[in-house]
């Protein structure tokens, strides 16, 4: 039972990792996956593709570790949250999967709003009545797809679509019905009537397992298309954050992951539940601990947009330099003072999730003059990833949490600039991760777990080393003081204009 088997389903690509205890990596793999926007604020995927770089991915982890199948001791699966997959009673995919970053279900949360107390939702389901609710886009089917909706028979997360393609077992994990909206906060147990709210018929909903139960065993079709070896446990899985913070080691009430993805994520620990409509609740892998978090609709990929569309003039100075376009913008805009000369950004290119919940949003370059140059927009735009960092924070001592202390992860982290607004913005230290390999390793210690391989929840932690630590420069304090209120004031100012001009 020396090695396990982590598999991450993400929104850009799908990673595996099998570790050897106590502390080796045998190998990664990763496989592309293609996000599709048939419509504006839409996000859709291919499960099959998942599947797909699924059994890619171990038939290389494999090959190249030289171990056999047989040795594995357990798998675990964590995705992105909560995605929803469709199965009609044939078990056959009833479309694209919808994204957790998806938006077009607005009026269907206005609907929602207006039949049950808002109140009375968040302190049953622990989350308050939102686009991040699977029943908004249950409820959106049944509005403009009607065939769908009428053959729904089974609903799953993308983990757990995974997890049944390699048992054969039908399994939600808690915090994908936590965040669904089906999960009672106080009983923990699936719950009929918040089921009913979604417009979903009680059978549709499999039963629910926590995150390190073992849900069943690869079966042989799953075997022959993977390479695993028939009868390998594999557990209840993870949410991706979830388990990217337990990577990280962020474990002890007050610790806090800042996550620099695809998008931003802002989670803390605590040993207790308040809920608030203005974040996210989940329960931390660790028994007895929750996580309450915040997710932007954007972040790396706000940056990515803005080098795909408005950076191609600078490739040539880059590529001479031996920098990506991303490294080389970072060194315009060290150049450039906080706060940028005055230019300000709103980041909400796909509307805003935490703490605005506010579909309508869109994003807004203010304050632009002819001094300007790429230097400043791209400084401006790490600048607003920073504030709405802040507003997270704020949100959450607002609610009584406590912030002790930040860890920084993911691709965006490497920046040192980003890292360095993001600590003065804050006016607190940030602490770097090296050799963390992404949600995955939490995926896979939590596999771990269930199969008894540790009893140790920290045990993730051999495989990650904090680099260095991001100190405040003071000097920039007020300028940031003041950047923060202007930003605030920004989208108080847009809002009315732009839930005047949404559909």
């Amino acid at each position: 039972m020396r090695y396990l088997l982590g598999i991450d389903i993400g929104t850009t690509s799908t990673i595996g990792i099998l570790i050897g205890l106590p502390d080796n990596v045998l190998g990664m793999a990763s496989r592309p996956v293609t996000l599709s926007a048939p419509h504006s604020g839409w996000t859709e995927e291919s499960p099959d593709q998942w599947w797909q770089n699924v059994g890619e991915i171990c038939r290389q982890l494999l090959a190249q570790s030289g171990i056999a199948a047989s040795e594995i001791g357990g798998i675990g699966v964590t995705g992105m949250l909560p995605a929803v997959v469709l199965l009609d009673n044939q078990d056959r995919l009833l479309r694209p999967s919808i994204q957790q970053s998806d938006g077009r279900s607005g009026a269907e949360v206005l609907q929602m709003r207006g039949e049950m107390d808002a109140q009375h939702f968040l302190q049953r389901a622990g989350n308050g009545i939102n686009q991040q609710l699977v029943g908004a886009k249950i409820r959106w089917l049944e509005h403009h797809e009607p065939a769908v909706f009428a053959r729904i028979d089974t609903v799953l997360g993308s983990y757990d679509f995974i997890n049944w393609k390699l048992t054969g077992e039908k399994v939600i994990e808690q915090n994908w019905a936590l965040e669904a909206g089906f999960v009672d906060i106080g009983s923990h147990k699936l719950d009929d009537e918040l089921i009913a709210f979604a417009h979903l018929p009680r059978h549709v909903v499999p039963p629910l397992a926590r995150s390190h139960d073992i849900i069943g065993a690869v079966t042989a079709q799953a075997a022959a298309w993977t390479g695993l070896s028939p009868g390998t446990p594999v557990i209840g899985g993870a949410a991706d954050m979830i388990a990217s913070a337990l990577g990280a080691g962020v474990t002890s009430p007050g610790d806090v992951l800042l996550k620099f993805g695809g998008s931003v994520d802002i989670l803390t620990v605590t040993d207790t539940a308040r809920p608030d409509p203005r974040l996210y609740l989940d329960y931390h892998l660790v028994p007895g601990r929750y996580m309450p978090n915040g997710c932007m609709s954007t972040g790396g990929s706000g940056l990515n947009w803005f080098v795909q569309h408005f950076a191609a003039q600078h490739e040539p100075a880059a590529r001479e330099q031996g920098m990506s376009l991303h490294h080389y913008l970072d060194t315009l805009a060290e150049q450039r003072p906080a706060g940028s000369d005055g230019l300000l950004f709103l980041p909400y290119f796909l509307g805003e999730k935490t703490p605005l919940h506010d579909p309508d949003a869109r994003g807004v370059l203010f304050g632009l003059t002819l001094t300007h140059d790429a230097g400043h927009v791209w400084r401006a735009l790490l600048e607003a990833y920073a504030y709405a960092i802040k507003h997270h924070i704020e949100t959450l001592l607002d609610i009584g949490y406590p912030v002790n202390r930040y860890v920084v992860s993911d691709g965006g982290s490497a920046s040192t600039l980003w890292m360095q607004i993001v600590a003065d913005v804050l006016g607190e230290p940030l602490s770097r991760l090296v050799g963390h390999p992404g949600s995955c390793l939490g995926a896979a210690w939590t596999a771990a777990i269930g199969v008894g391989a540790s009893t140790d929840w920290n045990g993730a932690r051999a495989w990650v080393t904090l680099k260095d630590s991001v100190a405040p420069e003071r000097a920039h304090t007020d300028v940031y003081r003041q950047g923060y209120q202007r930003f605030r004031q920004l989208y108080e100012a847009c809002r009315p204009l732009t839930q005047q001009e949404a559909p």
